[in-house]
């Protein structure tokens, strides 16, 4: 079956690339003589009938903005099976043959439930945690990055002329990728995340260890979901005397803003127009995902029932180069 109309839609948290994705996906299907439209506020949007017809000329001048243009919103009412019903329903009437999923691991859940319910849909993972199983990095991922490793800079140098130790905390729910990888460049004396506990005691003795050493400042990044809180780590260390008095500062939702860097501009098109190629391909039912060098896919169950962590390497790598 030749495809006539394809839909496309952001889901989830942002992420900075989902502008180029869309972009992508748009001019791919144009090219191809396919109609595209939009879905505002993911499956809110869906299940409200929010469709907006987007042609190339609709997606010029946004490669370069963060977020999302077609926005985005978490929906309850979706995770039900009538909830997906009524999606599948909306779909139909709108005569739309295909969909591209953009967004984290619910937004691929909700991807595999159409998928189920016989849709043609294709995923491309956008999350600034990449901790989305089948591509080696997410959309949204590096210009994060960026932003930590702006952040730890701009800190450091405030931290060495008052002899201090920040503690940074950084994005992170499940996965510790940002903490450890934005450690890691940024220098950090320790890095705190959910696929490794560390004691008060041994934050301790990393701070003052550092201190005898003659380090002039110190570093800590913390990812939220890690066991230990950036409250608790502070109060802990003002406390017992390490040799550096102590700040925080919290990122929170700064991670996910900003124009997005030039790999993920590349990244996202990459991922859009190989999304785009598989819906009119007739290869449904999987998510495209950056494998090595090259774009793979992987499928959807794969995609949001496997694990993706922090590799040991990295991990090692972190605790090593602080010393």
């Amino acid at each position: 079956m030749t495809m006539r109309r394809i839909a496309v839609m952001t889901g989830g948290g942002d992420a900075p690339g989902m502008n180029p994705a869309i972009r992508a996906v748009v001019r791919t299907a144009s090219a191809a003589g396919i109609e595209v439209y939009g879905i505002r506020q993911a499956y809110s949007g869906l299940l409200a009938g929010d469709f907006e017809r987007l042609t190339s000329r609709d997606v010029s001048g946004i490669i370069q903005r963060g977020g999302t243009f077609l926005q985005t919103a978490r929906n309850k009412e979706f995770m039900t099976t009538q909830g997906q019903k009524r999606g599948l329903r909306r779909l139909n009437e709108h005569g739309i043959e295909g969909l591209v999923v953009i967004g984290g691991d619910g937004s691929l859940r909700g991807a595999l439930a159409l998928h189920t319910l016989g849709f043609p849909v294709v995923g491309v993972p956008g999350s600034i945690d990449n901790d989305i199983y089948g591509t080696s990095m997410s959309i949204g991922v590096d210009t994060a990055l960026n932003t930590i490793l702006d952040a730890i800079d701009k800190l450091r140098d405030t931290a060495s002329s008052h002899e201090r130790c920040f503690l940074l905390e950084v994005m992170g729910r499940n996965s510790g990728y940002l903490a450890t990888i934005g450690g890691i460049m940024g220098g950090a004396e320790f890095v705190i995340v959910p696929e490794r506990t560390m004691t008060l005691e041994e934050v301790g003795q990393a701070l003052e260890d550092a201190y005898m050493r003659g380090k002039s400042h110190a570093m800590g990044v913390i990812a939220e979901g890690a066991t230990l809180k950036i409250n608790e780590i502070a109060e802990y260390l003002e406390n017992h005397e390490v040799g550096f008095e102590v700040r925080m500062t919290v990122l929170g939702h700064m991670l996910r803003g900003g124009s997005p860097s030039g790999f993920d501009r590349l990244l996202a098109t990459r991922l859009g127009v190989a999304a785009t190629e598989c819906l009119l391909a007739g290869e449904f039912g999987v998510m495209v995902g950056l494998q090595g060098r090259d774009v793979g896919t992987v499928s959807l169950e794969d995609a949001t029932t496997k694990a993706h962590i922090v590799s040991e390497e990295y991990l090692e790598m972190a605790k090593m180069l602080a010393k």
